[in-house]
């Protein structure tokens, strides 16, 4: 796999990127994570007060145990469903389509018995492509070289 760039947004700039372990769950369990659309990145940062958008490049290791969803597809939901449970996983890194809140919703509703599995692929059409891209582990975050950072401007 060929070197790519690659963006986080947040309220700082994350030179050193780290997994910080929290109670919340999210789509691909704790882990770094990124995404190759900068405009993605940069509506993460927005939701802070001082945006900041970070770059990176990455070279993905033959070695790490790499994970990808080329597509929203029965075993990415199962993946998520998975993770936000709190269910651990053994890869470096896992790559995909996002579940963002409306999307997550439609999950929390499947989960619930609340949609059917095909009432919730008619409504988890996205409007616009997502991408993330999570470094799970230490040996993952290797493969991230810190480019800059720079503050987002309001849209």
């Amino acid at each position: 796999m060929g070197k790519m760039t690659i963006y986080h947004g947040s309220y700082m700039a994350v030179e050193h990127p780290r997994i910080i372990k929290r109670r919340n769950t999210k789509d691909f369990g704790m882990g770094f994570y990124c995404t190759i659309i900068r405009e993605q990145a940069e509506r993460w940062a927005r939701k802070y007060d001082t945006p900041v958008l970070s770059t990176y490049t990455v070279r993905m290791s033959d070695e790490l145990n790499i994970l990808e969803f080329k597509d929203m597809s029965e075993e990415w939901l199962d993946f998520i469903i998975a993770c936000r449970r709190g269910e651990p996983h053994n890869y470096d890194i896992v790559i995909g389509a996002m579940a963002n809140d409306q999307i997550y919703n439609y999950i929390s509703d499947y989960i619930d018995g609340i949609l059917t599995r095909n009432q919730f692929w008619t409504l988890a059409r996205f409007k616009y492509p997502t991408h993330q891209i999570c470094f799970c582990t230490q040996p993952a975050l290797l493969c991230l070289e810190f480019v800059g950072s720079e503050e987002v401007s309001e849209k």
